[in-house]
């Protein structure tokens, strides 16, 4: 429709399922997730992993946090007619404009490009927010203008950053992301806004689905890159098999438990929706980590066989620790059920020192842990009726 009054979207509304608008607007991120891999890619084969980890965070940071503004928005005020569109299309265009940035703020902390891009996206996201408060009253209302305030206040706050002095920005960074956080928790002390559990489950699915995808790209552009220049089959052959049963073992064990039963409230929903940042993070790193352990096959990254490895290790093992603490464990029966990914990520940990052939042992770890999953699942599973 050309145009339709926005109105509060029914918690309980049958069928609801991610919009070819929404889909579109996720696809654009594999810019900026792509950007921000290559980047870490660069300083852990550079041997600057602590500047890497730091510069990652605070890049994936800001494409999270805009996936999660617009994503939580649709699912209770999406009313798919030509404004919301064209507004929506506008903060794709703030995420291509941050991606572009992306290089800059990683290796120079110079945020300007990046902070337009965020700029973009927050004009339209305010106008959506003041739009939604005008079909609202009472609490309803009040959420949707504080959402709308918060968004403002708190882009002045990224503007003023781009004049702070070099040597604070990054402490008042964290400042700033308290803040952005702290939105969501005041807008809805008092009125939860009518996101649908479902939607909401199905959408951060989907945002795992495009990380594990650009895990799987970039990983095999790199195998592909090595591949050209070397001959070093018995070195990346193990290492391909063994990433991609990584990957492939981190959709099995996200998929597996049906989440949006325990989404009940916002005390669930935001830990859980927080706690994300690390699962998308970590599961991005992957493929970052995978390609590191490629260059230091080929002889191209400047540090040792147990940096390498602990490049693909810590982003797998954090991926199963972060899915056990937001998923698993909310549905798992009995010590046994429990420990499987704990110590599934313990023993990946320690594939770190197993040479060079740690990423296949970690692959295989992966394989095993899905399996012995699977097994203890059907064994407490009821019988249907």
């Amino acid at each position: 429709m050309a145009y339709t009054p926005m109105t509060a979207r029914s918690r309980d509304e049958q069928h609801r399922s991610a919009t070819p608008l929404e889909l579109f607007f996720d696809l654009c991120f594999v810019v900026a997730i792509a950007q921000a891999g290559a980047r870490l890619v660069h300083a852990l084969a550079e041997g600057h992993p602590a500047t890497g980890v730091v510069g990652y965070f605070f890049v994936f940071f800001g494409v999270w946090w805009a996936w999660m503004n617009f994503t939580w928005f649709a699912s209770a005020y999406d009313c798919d007619d030509v404004p919301y569109r064209i507004a929506t299309l506008v903060q794709i265009s703030g995420v291509l404009v941050y991606a572009a940035g992306v290089s800059e703020a990683f290796d120079q902390n110079d945020w300007t490009v990046a902070v337009i891009g965020y700029i973009i996206m927050r004009v339209a996201l305010t106008a959506q927010w003041l739009r939604a408060a005008a079909g609202e009253s009472g609490p309803a209302r009040r959420a949707a203008l504080t959402y709308a305030a918060g968004l403002v206040i708190c882009q002045i706050g990224w503007v003023g950053l781009l004049f702070a002095p070099a040597d604070a920005q990054r402490w008042l960074f964290l400042v700033l992301v308290a803040a952005e956080l702290l939105v969501p928790v005041i807008a809805e002390r008092d009125h939860r806004t009518p996101w649908h559990a479902h939607h909401i489950v199905e959408r951060y699915g989907l945002f795992t689905i495009i990380v594990l995808g650009e895990t799987i790209a970039a990983s095999t552009v790199a195998v592909k890159s090595a591949l050209d220049e070397h001959e070093a089959l018995d070195l990346l052959l193990p290492i391909a098999a063994g990433g991609l049963l990584i990957v492939f073992a981190a959709w099995w064990i996200y998929f597996a438990v049906p989440m949006h039963q325990h989404l009940n409230s916002n005390r669930e929903a935001i830990p859980w929706g927080y706690g994300h940042l690390l699962v998308f993070a970590s599961g991005a790193a992957i493929g970052a980590g995978i390609e590191v352990a490629v260059e230091h096959a080929a002889g191209k990254a400047h540090i040792s066989q147990v940096a390498a490895n602990a490049s693909v290790m810590v982003p797998a093992a954090g991926f199963l620790f972060m899915v056990w603490l937001l998923h698993s464990r909310h549905f798992k029966r009995g010590l046994a059920q429990q420990l499987v990914l704990p110590v599934a990520g313990l023993v990946t940990l320690a594939c770190t020192w197993t040479g060079a052939y740690a990423v296949l042992y970690a692959g295989l770890v992966a394989v095993v842990t899905v399996t012995v999953g699977v097994i203890l699942a059907e064994r407490t599973r009821v019988p249907a009726r």
